[in-house]
Protein backbone atom coordinates (compact mmCIF):
# COMPACT_ATOMS: atom_id res chain seq x y z
CA UNK A 1 0.00 0.00 0.00
CA UNK A 2 1.43 3.33 -0.96
CA UNK A 3 1.30 6.90 -2.06
CA UNK A 4 1.24 6.71 -5.71
CA UNK A 5 2.47 9.57 -8.28
CA UNK A 6 0.39 8.67 -11.21
CA UNK A 7 1.69 9.77 -14.79
CA UNK A 8 -0.05 10.28 -18.16
CA UNK A 9 3.06 10.15 -19.97
CA UNK A 10 1.73 10.63 -23.25
CA UNK A 11 0.06 14.04 -22.58
CA UNK A 12 2.60 15.07 -20.21
CA UNK A 13 5.25 14.97 -22.57
CA UNK A 14 3.29 16.45 -25.00
CA UNK A 15 2.94 19.41 -22.94
CA UNK A 16 7.02 19.73 -22.70
CA UNK A 17 6.76 19.90 -26.25
CA UNK A 18 4.72 22.32 -26.68
CA UNK A 19 6.87 24.28 -23.71
CA UNK A 20 10.11 23.51 -25.97
CA UNK A 21 8.29 24.96 -29.59
CA UNK A 22 7.25 28.31 -27.51
CA UNK A 23 10.69 28.74 -25.98
CA UNK A 24 13.49 27.36 -28.51
CA UNK A 25 16.82 27.19 -26.74
CA UNK A 26 15.24 26.24 -23.84
CA UNK A 27 17.01 25.48 -20.46
CA UNK A 28 15.17 22.99 -18.29
CA UNK A 29 15.64 23.40 -14.81
CA UNK A 30 15.77 20.33 -12.62
CA UNK A 31 16.06 21.05 -8.76
CA UNK A 32 15.03 20.50 -4.59
CA UNK A 33 13.22 17.34 -5.33
CA UNK A 34 13.19 17.18 -9.25
CA UNK A 35 9.78 19.17 -9.27
CA UNK A 36 8.00 16.19 -7.58
CA UNK A 37 9.64 13.56 -10.30
CA UNK A 38 13.14 12.82 -9.16
CA UNK A 39 16.63 14.12 -10.51
CA UNK A 40 17.15 10.92 -12.39
CA UNK A 41 13.51 10.46 -13.90
CA UNK A 42 13.92 14.67 -15.07
CA UNK A 43 17.14 14.10 -16.50
CA UNK A 44 16.11 11.29 -18.28
CA UNK A 45 13.06 13.48 -19.21
CA UNK A 46 16.09 16.28 -20.90
CA UNK A 47 17.67 14.03 -22.33
CA UNK A 48 14.95 12.63 -25.04
CA UNK A 49 13.96 16.53 -25.33
CA UNK A 50 17.18 17.10 -26.87
CA UNK A 51 18.40 19.35 -24.62
CA UNK A 52 22.37 20.52 -24.44
CA UNK A 53 21.73 22.10 -20.90
CA UNK A 54 19.97 21.18 -17.51
CA UNK A 55 20.11 24.00 -14.70
CA UNK A 56 20.47 22.43 -11.55
CA UNK A 57 20.12 24.26 -7.94
CA UNK A 58 23.17 23.41 -5.98
CA UNK A 59 27.18 21.71 -6.34
CA UNK A 60 25.70 18.64 -4.83
CA UNK A 61 22.90 18.18 -6.87
CA UNK A 62 25.16 18.47 -10.15
CA UNK A 63 27.46 16.25 -8.16
CA UNK A 64 24.44 13.90 -8.24
CA UNK A 65 23.33 14.17 -11.48
CA UNK A 66 26.44 14.40 -13.68
CA UNK A 67 25.91 10.75 -14.21
CA UNK A 68 22.41 10.82 -15.34
CA UNK A 69 22.48 13.39 -17.74
CA UNK A 70 25.70 13.67 -20.18
CA UNK A 71 25.24 17.64 -21.25
CA UNK A 72 26.24 20.60 -19.40
CA UNK A 73 24.84 21.35 -16.20
CA UNK A 74 24.34 24.54 -15.02
CA UNK A 75 23.93 25.97 -11.36
CA UNK A 76 22.34 28.03 -10.53
CA UNK A 77 23.09 29.06 -6.86
CA UNK A 78 25.73 31.70 -6.77
CA UNK A 79 29.47 30.52 -6.35
CA UNK A 80 30.90 32.02 -2.78
CA UNK A 81 34.79 32.09 -1.91
CA UNK A 82 35.05 29.60 1.01
CA UNK A 83 32.05 27.30 -0.02
CA UNK A 84 32.83 23.35 0.12
CA UNK A 85 34.74 22.41 -2.72
CA UNK A 86 32.33 19.82 -4.92
CA UNK A 87 34.37 17.78 -7.64
CA UNK A 88 32.78 18.53 -10.98
CA UNK A 89 33.46 17.96 -14.57
CA UNK A 90 34.45 20.43 -17.10
CA UNK A 91 30.94 20.36 -18.60
CA UNK A 92 29.54 22.23 -14.85
CA UNK A 93 28.65 26.04 -15.50
CA UNK A 94 28.92 28.07 -12.61
CA UNK A 95 26.47 31.25 -11.90
CA UNK A 96 28.06 33.89 -10.22
CA UNK A 97 26.44 37.15 -8.94
CA UNK A 98 29.22 39.25 -7.38
CA UNK A 99 32.77 40.58 -9.38
CA UNK A 100 34.69 38.70 -6.79
CA UNK A 101 33.22 35.38 -7.23
CA UNK A 102 34.22 35.80 -10.90
CA UNK A 103 37.87 36.42 -9.63
CA UNK A 104 37.51 33.31 -7.63
CA UNK A 105 36.62 31.22 -10.40
CA UNK A 106 40.00 31.14 -12.74
CA UNK A 107 39.40 28.97 -15.80
CA UNK A 108 36.01 27.69 -15.06
CA UNK A 109 32.90 27.88 -17.30
CA UNK A 110 30.67 31.19 -16.12
CA UNK A 111 27.20 32.60 -16.17
CA UNK A 112 27.16 36.08 -14.87
CA UNK A 113 23.95 36.90 -12.87
CA UNK A 114 22.77 40.88 -12.67
CA UNK A 115 20.95 42.23 -9.88
CA UNK A 116 16.92 42.23 -10.81
CA UNK A 117 14.25 43.73 -9.74
CA UNK A 118 13.81 40.93 -7.43
CA UNK A 119 17.08 42.36 -5.14
CA UNK A 120 17.90 38.75 -4.54
CA UNK A 121 21.48 38.54 -5.86
CA UNK A 122 23.65 39.92 -8.61
CA UNK A 123 26.14 42.21 -10.01
CA UNK A 124 24.99 45.66 -10.36
CA UNK A 125 25.39 48.61 -12.88
CA UNK A 126 28.37 49.75 -10.45
CA UNK A 127 30.13 46.81 -11.23
CA UNK A 128 30.02 46.64 -14.80
CA UNK A 129 33.33 48.84 -15.21
CA UNK A 130 35.10 46.03 -12.97
CA UNK A 131 33.79 43.09 -15.05
CA UNK A 132 36.16 43.94 -18.08
CA UNK A 133 39.57 42.80 -15.98
CA UNK A 134 37.68 40.09 -14.30
CA UNK A 135 36.40 38.01 -17.29
CA UNK A 136 39.48 37.55 -18.93
CA UNK A 137 40.22 34.71 -16.81
CA UNK A 138 37.26 32.58 -17.18
CA UNK A 139 35.12 31.13 -20.17
CA UNK A 140 31.76 32.97 -20.28
CA UNK A 141 28.83 31.51 -21.37
CA UNK A 142 26.69 35.09 -20.82
CA UNK A 143 24.82 36.67 -18.59
CA UNK A 144 21.30 36.38 -17.20
CA UNK A 145 18.67 37.63 -15.12
CA UNK A 146 16.05 36.31 -12.64
CA UNK A 147 12.81 38.06 -13.23
CA UNK A 148 10.14 38.12 -10.10
CA UNK A 149 6.45 36.49 -10.56
CA UNK A 150 4.12 39.36 -10.20
CA UNK A 151 4.86 42.49 -10.73
CA UNK A 152 2.34 44.73 -9.38
CA UNK A 153 3.95 48.21 -10.21
CA UNK A 154 2.61 47.62 -13.45
CA UNK A 155 6.44 47.17 -14.88
CA UNK A 156 7.18 45.34 -17.98
CA UNK A 157 9.36 42.39 -17.58
CA UNK A 158 11.00 43.20 -21.34
CA UNK A 159 11.50 47.05 -20.87
CA UNK A 160 13.58 45.25 -17.60
CA UNK A 161 15.87 43.12 -19.62
CA UNK A 162 16.15 45.88 -22.31
CA UNK A 163 17.15 48.22 -19.90
CA UNK A 164 20.14 45.67 -18.72
CA UNK A 165 21.25 45.01 -22.27
CA UNK A 166 21.42 48.40 -23.02
CA UNK A 167 23.96 48.74 -19.63
CA UNK A 168 26.20 45.62 -20.51
CA UNK A 169 25.96 46.96 -23.97
CA UNK A 170 27.15 50.60 -22.76
CA UNK A 171 29.86 48.85 -21.09
CA UNK A 172 31.12 47.03 -23.80
CA UNK A 173 30.78 43.36 -22.03
CA UNK A 174 29.82 40.66 -24.93
CA UNK A 175 26.27 40.49 -25.37
CA UNK A 176 26.20 36.92 -26.91
CA UNK A 177 24.26 34.89 -24.28
CA UNK A 178 21.71 35.91 -22.32
CA UNK A 179 19.63 33.39 -19.60
CA UNK A 180 16.39 34.65 -18.80
CA UNK A 181 13.61 33.52 -16.48
CA UNK A 182 9.71 33.85 -16.30
CA UNK A 183 8.85 35.36 -19.36
CA UNK A 184 6.19 34.64 -21.86
CA UNK A 185 6.61 33.41 -25.12
CA UNK A 186 5.88 36.51 -26.85
CA UNK A 187 8.05 38.52 -24.05
CA UNK A 188 11.01 36.38 -25.23
CA UNK A 189 10.19 36.82 -29.36
CA UNK A 190 9.85 40.56 -28.89
CA UNK A 191 13.78 40.54 -26.98
CA UNK A 192 14.91 38.41 -29.85
CA UNK A 193 13.82 41.12 -32.67
CA UNK A 194 15.18 43.61 -30.54
CA UNK A 195 18.62 41.99 -30.40
CA UNK A 196 18.62 39.59 -33.50
CA UNK A 197 22.57 38.94 -32.09
CA UNK A 198 22.13 37.68 -28.48
CA UNK A 199 20.84 34.36 -27.80
CA UNK A 200 17.81 34.47 -25.54
CA UNK A 201 17.90 31.28 -23.52
CA UNK A 202 14.63 30.54 -21.09
CA UNK A 203 15.54 28.78 -17.97
CA UNK A 204 12.27 27.26 -16.91
CA UNK A 205 11.20 24.58 -14.36
CA UNK A 206 7.53 24.90 -13.10
CA UNK A 207 5.74 25.64 -16.62
CA UNK A 208 7.93 22.68 -17.75
CA UNK A 209 7.08 19.96 -15.68
CA UNK A 210 3.60 21.23 -13.82
CA UNK A 211 2.84 23.56 -16.41
CA UNK A 212 -0.42 20.69 -17.06
CA UNK A 213 -1.77 19.59 -13.82
CA UNK A 214 -4.20 17.01 -15.16
CA UNK A 215 -1.03 15.13 -16.60
CA UNK A 216 -0.61 13.96 -12.58
CA UNK A 217 -2.50 12.69 -9.82
CA UNK A 218 -1.04 11.93 -6.08
CA UNK A 219 -3.08 8.76 -4.82
CA UNK A 220 -2.84 7.06 -1.06
CA UNK A 221 -4.01 3.14 -0.30
CA UNK A 222 -6.69 2.87 1.68
CA UNK A 223 -5.11 0.27 4.93
CA UNK A 224 -7.89 0.35 7.15
CA UNK A 225 -11.56 1.57 8.03
CA UNK A 226 -13.01 1.14 11.55
CA UNK A 227 -16.47 2.48 12.28
CA UNK A 228 -16.58 4.73 15.57
CA UNK A 229 -19.65 6.68 17.13
CA UNK A 230 -19.86 9.82 18.33
CA UNK A 231 -17.61 10.42 21.54
CA UNK A 232 -15.35 7.36 20.69
CA UNK A 233 -12.11 8.01 21.84
CA UNK A 234 -9.08 7.46 19.28
CA UNK A 235 -5.34 8.22 18.13
CA UNK A 236 -2.10 8.99 19.65
CA UNK A 237 -3.82 12.14 21.82
CA UNK A 238 -7.17 9.85 22.45
CA UNK A 239 -9.11 12.74 21.15
CA UNK A 240 -13.54 12.29 21.17
CA UNK A 241 -14.84 11.76 17.29
CA UNK A 242 -16.96 14.57 16.80
CA UNK A 243 -19.83 12.13 15.58
CA UNK A 244 -20.73 8.78 13.96
CA UNK A 245 -18.69 7.87 10.80
CA UNK A 246 -15.24 6.15 9.83
CA UNK A 247 -11.89 6.46 10.52
CA UNK A 248 -9.88 6.05 7.31
CA UNK A 249 -5.88 5.27 7.54
CA UNK A 250 -4.54 6.44 4.28
CA UNK A 251 -1.23 5.87 3.04
CA UNK A 252 0.65 9.31 3.23
CA UNK A 253 2.31 10.88 6.35
CA UNK A 254 4.68 13.76 6.89
CA UNK A 255 7.49 11.70 5.33
CA UNK A 256 5.73 12.07 2.41
CA UNK A 257 5.37 16.22 2.98
CA UNK A 258 1.38 16.00 3.87
CA UNK A 259 0.27 18.30 6.21
CA UNK A 260 3.21 20.14 5.01
CA UNK A 261 2.70 23.47 3.46
CA UNK A 262 5.00 26.56 2.69
CA UNK A 263 3.57 30.25 3.30
CA UNK A 264 1.84 31.64 0.46
CA UNK A 265 1.63 35.28 -0.76
CA UNK A 266 -2.22 36.04 -0.41
CA UNK A 267 -3.67 38.77 -2.71
CA UNK A 268 -7.00 40.08 -2.29
CA UNK A 269 -9.91 39.77 0.38
CA UNK A 270 -11.39 36.58 -0.48
CA UNK A 271 -7.87 34.36 0.09
CA UNK A 272 -7.12 36.55 2.86
CA UNK A 273 -10.59 35.67 4.90
CA UNK A 274 -10.24 32.43 3.68
CA UNK A 275 -6.76 32.15 5.30
CA UNK A 276 -8.18 33.88 8.45
CA UNK A 277 -11.51 31.10 8.47
CA UNK A 278 -8.63 28.04 8.60
CA UNK A 279 -6.01 29.38 11.06
CA UNK A 280 -9.39 29.57 12.83
CA UNK A 281 -10.43 26.14 12.71
CA UNK A 282 -7.23 25.18 12.96
CA UNK A 283 -7.54 26.17 16.36
CA UNK A 284 -9.87 23.65 17.36
CA UNK A 285 -8.05 20.69 15.78
CA UNK A 286 -9.69 21.29 12.42
CA UNK A 287 -7.75 20.65 9.84
CA UNK A 288 -8.19 19.64 6.19
CA UNK A 289 -6.41 16.91 4.47
CA UNK A 290 -5.37 16.86 0.99
CA UNK A 291 -7.00 13.86 0.44
CA UNK A 292 -10.47 13.91 -1.13
CA UNK A 293 -13.38 10.91 -0.74
CA UNK A 294 -16.84 11.17 -2.52
CA UNK A 295 -16.12 14.43 -3.94
CA UNK A 296 -15.20 15.93 -1.22
CA UNK A 297 -11.74 16.93 1.02
CA UNK A 298 -11.94 15.15 4.34
CA UNK A 299 -10.66 16.49 7.60
CA UNK A 300 -7.82 14.84 9.22
CA UNK A 301 -9.26 12.95 12.26
CA UNK A 302 -6.01 13.96 14.20
CA UNK A 303 -2.19 15.00 12.87
CA UNK A 304 -0.59 13.16 10.11
CA UNK A 305 1.30 10.58 11.12
CA UNK A 306 4.93 9.90 9.63
CA UNK A 307 3.87 7.64 6.99
CA UNK A 308 -0.15 7.39 7.61
CA UNK A 309 -2.83 9.81 7.89
CA UNK A 310 -5.74 9.70 9.83
CA UNK A 311 -9.13 10.70 8.54
CA UNK A 312 -12.66 11.24 9.42
CA UNK A 313 -15.42 10.42 7.47
CA UNK A 314 -19.29 11.16 8.11
CA UNK A 315 -21.48 8.23 8.69
CA UNK A 316 -23.88 9.70 5.76
CA UNK A 317 -20.93 9.47 3.22
CA UNK A 318 -20.46 5.77 2.20
CA UNK A 319 -17.08 4.15 3.65
CA UNK A 320 -13.97 3.92 1.31
CA UNK A 321 -12.76 -0.04 1.07
CA UNK A 322 -9.02 -1.12 2.27
CA UNK A 323 -7.10 -1.01 -0.98
CA UNK A 324 -9.70 1.91 -2.67
CA UNK A 325 -6.98 4.75 -3.38
CA UNK A 326 -8.15 8.31 -2.63
CA UNK A 327 -6.93 11.79 -4.51
CA UNK A 328 -5.07 14.01 -2.77
CA UNK A 329 -3.99 17.40 -3.96
CA UNK A 330 -0.02 17.75 -2.56
CA UNK A 331 2.42 20.02 -3.47
CA UNK A 332 4.94 18.24 -5.85
CA UNK A 333 7.72 20.37 -4.58
CA UNK A 334 7.57 19.19 -1.35
CA UNK A 335 5.81 15.91 -1.51
CA UNK A 336 7.95 12.25 -1.65
CA UNK A 337 6.20 9.43 -3.37
CA UNK A 338 6.25 6.06 -2.73
CA UNK A 339 6.08 4.70 -5.91
CA UNK A 340 5.32 6.65 -9.20
CA UNK A 341 3.52 4.89 -11.88
CA UNK A 342 3.16 6.01 -15.71
CA UNK A 343 0.00 5.10 -17.69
Amino acid sequence: MALTLYVDTARWRAHQQSVLQQFPGMVPVCKGNGYGFGHDRLAEETTRMGSDILAVGTTYEAARMKDSFSGDLLVLTPFRRGEEPVPLPDRVIRSVSSVDGVYGLVNARVMIEVMSSMKRHGVTEEDLPKLHAAIENVRLEGFAIHLPLDRTDGSDAVEEVIAWMDRLRAARLPLHTMFVSHLKSDELARLQQQFPQTRFRARIGTRLWLGDHDATEYRGSVLDVTRVAKGDRFGYRQQKTAGDGYLVVVAGGTSHGVGLEAPKALHGMMPRAKGVARAGLATVNRNLSPFTWAGKQRWFAEPPHMQVSILFVPGDVPAPQVGDELVAHLRHTTTQYDRILDR
